[in-house]
């Protein structure tokens, strides 16, 4: 739908009970904001503090978890890994006797 239609509509809204509402205009993006102390107008390095207020801001917003939470966890890491290599060391095992009974023999 071009601009003219757009505004065409926003004119003219239609009275009747089936009518659409008014379409939203869509917002611009404005300039860009001005530069904080610290930061470079522009150039190659103006990036960086702006980059290192958004890590510090969203670090902030972290749910760390517990001293418990963490204890807990690692054990279960532990144990499954334990018994992923318990299972996948018999399969491999079980492979190397199935070869040597069956195709060295």
């Amino acid at each position: 739908m071009n601009r003219a239609l757009r505004r065409q509509q926003l004119k003219d809204p239609k009275t009747d009970k089936t009518a659409r509402a008014a379409p939203r205009a869509i917002p611009r993006t404005g300039p860009a904001r001005p530069a904080a102390r610290g930061e470079a107008r522009g150039g190659i390095l103006a990036w960086r503090p702006r980059f290192f207020m958004d890590i510090i801001s969203e670090l902030r917003k972290v749910v760390w978890p517990t001293r418990e939470d963490t204890v807990h966890l690692t054990v279960v890491v532990v144990i499954v890994t334990i018994i992923l290599g318990a299972v996948l060391g018999g399969i491999d095992i079980g492979f190397g006797w199935l070869i040597d009974r069956t195709l060295l023999k």
